[in-house]
């Protein structure tokens, strides 16, 4: 999927949305949003009464016939931020539903490679397809036989390839991605009209978006208010009749429908489904627009140290000799251990050699030697060349080589510590760099030639640049952060130190994460969390806000209740600034739309009254012509001010990491104030305007 936007004013987006305003004017679409479906009907009977009115000749049809006009633009307006917010999900949906053309599958048959080409809409749970080197992928799966790699850039947009294999947590694939290289054998887990893509294509359609509890709060208490300002508007006739006066039905309308939140009521769809559609353009699959609110309102946040906080592999950053030895002789000792060691640790070792002594690295098929792989029994590598014997490995494991002695082994496969009757000054030294390297949170890794003690290489969990800043963004928002590692709590608070976090959990199993996430809610907070793994599905679907990887296990991705795409565990940080962006537009324009009628009350209220109170002409402050053009300029402006601020609504208000206090400042002062100053100028340069055209 692009991650390039449309242009919310776009022309592939405008005319769509024009023709989808016209048809939201359905009271059955229009009923789902109280504020506009009361404006329907109010624009309708009004309409109904301006053409018994022109049939019967009857006076001041002008001014009757643009309030008409301006109510059912109102309405336009309306349904046109709704449609063109659907319209980019809608963009996006086709792009999406171009991905799942109709696709062929080779279903296995029986043993071995027989199989039938059927097609991939016809695939049933259960079934078990080849994808072989150039194939797409029919429908989400598992992986149960073979390695391959995979293109995914038809989901995620990114196009480096990923890996699949059988087993562990990257066995999860998906309808529509590419395989590569070599072949795999897929287990179907999604029926047809159910895959990750069918939900993607839901969920981006916006017409298919539910609302959400603070959505339908708001909904309730706009249509208290609306049903609040209708009793109140069907007094005012009487209460003319009695001054000796009466007031047209075309001004009464016009009180109404400027007196009720029109604005937010216009806009409150768009906003949402706004909202979402951020978090899909930012490769962000939400199950529900719950989801996207209650990552908004988060107040702990639990991260997986590797991969989300560290780099996710050790890295050598120091040589650390015993007396006697010199860095040069360890770093050169430690590169050759390396040089057949594929691993990241391994290869970190040759480039730290290289980096800090110069030590270019040798080919070993040159040198003549014999690698040494790791094994789990040994817990040692290295390499035998020139007669010369050289080994790396635990600490532990080295110096029970050294004496003869094998290192014994629990069930759990840990290595129980060894340490010799007698231990020589060089092991004790070994020891002591060792431990101190624990503390540190860093992994020792001991190093001989020729059952000689050399020294340690100090491997070290990288902490991501730029992490500890973006926690303290999360602490001034209020967000709690918690690390959560299977290392020691000696090593996890090291590293806990020094990404900044808050807290951390150290030695976690799932059933810790589950804990750990119900004593903050019971608490009253709202918890995210990030997983992969099957591990984290219980913690996944416990959380508030459960954001899977796409590339980890099936029950991981059913668990969550959001599924990012590009399975960027550090994307979980601007997540939560997309819900708090979605909460905070969502207040700014409803505390916009408050304050503006407070500018339509001081227009109309006193032009309604002036014939039968003269004194009110003092409550004029805006200068306004007449009557009929006060009216007339707020009725004109409470259509417009939909359209000047759908941008903003589908832009969404920039979000800052500030405090409640501070938010509730910021919007007080610009879109409170603001609220009511902006009103003020725009009636009156449009009250300019309709008497300089002599249309009131």
């Amino acid at each position: 999927m692009s991650r390039k936007t449309s242009s919310l004013l776009g022309a592939a987006l405008v005319g769509p949305a024009l023709f989808g305003s016209v048809r939201k004017l359905d009271p059955r679409v229009m009923i789902r949003n109280p504020v506009m479906f009361v404006v329907e009907v109010v624009a309708a009977l009004t309409t109904l009464l301006f053409v018994r009115d022109l049939a019967a000749g009857g006076s001041d049809l002008l001014f009757s016939g643009q309030i008409v006009l301006w109510l059912w633009f109102t309405l336009l307006f309306a349904n046109f931020a709704e449609a063109l917010a659907e319209g980019r999900g809608k963009a996006q949906a086709d792009s999406l539903r171009r991905t799942r053309t109709e696709m062929t599958a080779k279903r296995l048959t029986g043993p071995g490679r027989a199989y039938e080409t059927v097609p991939g809409t016809s695939l049933k749970v259960g079934d078990v397809v080849l994808v072989e080197a150039g194939d797409l992928i029919p429908s989400d799966g598992e992986v149960v036989a073979g390695v391959a790699s995979v293109n995914e850039a038809a989901i995620t947009g990114e196009s480096a390839p990923v890996i699949r294999e059988s087993g562990g947590d990257r066995s999860a694939v998906t309808g529509g991605t590419q395989v590569l290289s070599d072949e795999i054998r897929v287990r179907i887990t999604a029926a047809a009209g159910s895959t990750f893509v069918d939900r993607m294509i839901a969920l981006v359609e916006g017409a298919a978006r539910q609302k959400t509890p603070n959505e339908i709060a708001l909904n309730i208490l706009l249509a208290g208010l609306t049903i609040v300002f209708v009793l109140a508007v069907a007094t005012i006739p009487s209460f003319a009749s009695y001054a000796g006066g009466s007031i047209p039905v075309a001004v009464l309308v016009a009180l109404f429908v400027t007196l009720i939140p029109t604005t937010i009521g216009a806009l409150l769809s768009a906003i949402g489904i706004a909202g979402m559609d951020r978090l899909v353009r930012f490769n962000v699959l939400a199950m529900s627009g719950r989801a996207v609110e209650a990552a908004g309102d988060v107040d702990t946040l639990l991260l997986d140290k590797t991969g989300t906080i560290t780099l996710g592999n050790r890295q050598a950053t120091e040589f650390r000799p015993v007396r006697g030895v010199s860095e040069h002789d360890l770093a050169d000792a430690a590169q050759l251990a390396s040089l057949a060691d594929e691993t990241p640790e391994g290869r970190s070792i040759v480039v730290l050699a290289k980096e800090r002594y110069g030590i270019r690295a040798r080919d070993m098929a040159g040198l003549n030697a014999a690698f040494v792989p790791f094994t789990a029994q040994s817990r040692m590598s290295g390499v035998d060349l020139d007669g010369a014997s050289i080994r790396k490995g635990a600490v532990d494991a080295v110096i029970a080589s050294l004496t003869g002695q094998p290192t014994a082994t629990r069930g759990s496969g840990a290595a129980l510590a060894y340490r010799p009757a007698v231990e020589t000054e060089a092991m004790i030294e070994i020891r002591a760099i060792a431990e101190e390297i624990a503390r540190a949170g860093g992994t020792p890794l001991a190093v001989t030639k020729d059952d000689r003690l050399l020294g340690v290489v100090y491997l070290k969990d990288i902490v991501k640049g730029g992490i500890r800043e973006r926690f303290a963004e999360l602490r001034r928002m209020g967000i709690r952060t918690v690390m959560i590692t299977g290392d020691n709590p000696m090593t996890a608070a090291a590293i806990a130190a020094e990404a900044g976090v808050d807290d951390f959990l150290a030695q976690a199993t799932p059933e810790d994460k589950l804990a750990l996430i119900r004593r903050e809610q019971a608490e009253g907070k709202l918890v995210a969390m990030c997983g992969d793994g099957t591990n984290d599905a219980p913690a996944l679907a416990q959380a508030d806000v459960g954001v899977a990887m796409n590339t980890g296990t099936v029950a991981a991705r059913e668990a969550g209740n959001m599924v990012d795409l590009d399975s960027d565990p550090t994307k979980l940080i601007e997540i939560v600034g997309i819900g708090k962006q979605l909460l905070m537009t969502r207040g700014a324009l409803t505390t916009f739309s408050i304050a503006n009628d407070v500018a339509k009350y001081f227009a109309i209220i006193p032009a309604m009254f002036l014939s039968l109170y003269p004194q009110l002409q003092a409550l004029n402050v805006m200068g306004l012509a007449s009557p009929q053009s006060a009216i007339l300029s707020a009725i004109i402006f409470n259509a417009l001010v939909i359209v000047a601020l759908i941008p903003l609504a589908l832009r969404g208000v920039t979000y800052r990491p500030v405090g409640a206090a501070a938010l509730l400042r910021r919007n007080l002062l610009v879109y409170g104030l603001g609220g009511v100053l902006v009103p003020f100028v725009a009636i009156k340069v449009i009250d300019l305007a309709v008497t300089a055209l002599h249309l009131a």
